[in-house]
């Protein structure tokens, strides 16, 4: 269990940043993951009174501040509409809903864990982070940083014309994935992103144009083994290797066939 020594409502961005550049400080989020931690912590900085616990849309995107709920995320009636339902159906397995009221966007994003079916999803849309001193920043790119010290403000999505697909496997339904898999055509760009491998979250996208032609039973399978070759896994409890590039081939077919109109 977790020791906090010193607990701070933080008043401001500024005053926030500036405890978390000592390596004893926390940001919280919603306290689900690190409350389980068996480290002290010297200085626990709370967000909680910033404002940042809304989900903001206008025309052009999705701003989702830090402290949003995954709650709030699933049944927000803009994210599903824009995502034909991929939203909901992406965080709707994640423990339960008591725990989805508490868990935060921002401390799946920030922790980039290796199980977030968040992520898997964000990276397969037009994503970018707000950091407070970073700036805006390609969620891509993000995700395959080391940790700093710095703050993440919002998570905007832009609303690039497209559509999405969702899939994930587990061993049972809330138990954290086996595999993840999230995929989209944006414009003329076909994106897959695959998760829980057990590594955080990649990025690919359709390099050898076998969907440049549309999406056919045929060419999907093309792809989703295309993909089974490029996706790196790992073995763990929940799964092997070599299971787990099985899945990738077979969500990212689904997940084809789905974006194609294809789907059974």
């Amino acid at each position: 269990m977790i020791n906090i020594q010193n607990y701070v409502r933080a008043k401001s961005l500024e005053e926030a940043y500036t405890l978390n550049q000592k390596k004893s400080t926390r940001i919280l989020g919603g306290m689900l993951w690190l409350k389980m931690a068996g480290n002290t912590v010297g200085t626990a900085v709370d967000l909680g009174g910033l404002g940042l616990d809304t989900i903001e849309e206008s025309e052009e995107d999705f701003r989702l501040g830090t402290m949003a709920t995954l709650r709030a995320f699933e049944r927000h009636p803009g994210l599903a509409a824009y995502t034909g339902g991929a939203a909901g159906r992406a965080v709707q397995d994640i423990v339960g809903v008591q725990f989805r009221n508490m868990a935060t966007v921002g401390g799946s994003v920030w922790g980039r864990f290796g199980f977030s079916d968040l992520l898997t999803l964000l990276l397969s849309m037009d994503t970018r982070v707000e950091l407070y001193k970073g700036g805006l920043v390609p969620l891509e790119e993000f995700a395959a940083r080391p940790y700093d010290r710095d703050l993440l403000v919002r998570v905007h999505i832009r609303k690039t014309p497209g559509r999405f697909a969702y899939r994930a496997m587990r061993i049972q339904r809330t138990d954290l994935p086996v595999l993840t898999c999230a995929m989209s055509r944006l414009g003329g760009e076909y994106r897959l992103a695959v998760g829980a491998r057990p590594g955080r979250a990649v990025l690919l996208r359709d390099e050898e144009g076998l969907l440049a032609g549309g999406i056919t039973p045929d060419s999907a399978a093309a792809f989703a083994a295309w993909a089974g070759r490029s996706v790196p896994t790992g073995s763990n409890a929940r799964g092997s290797a070599g299971y787990r590039t099985h899945l990738v081939e077979v969500l990212t077919r689904r997940n084809a066939l789905e974006l194609g109109g294809l789907a059974q």
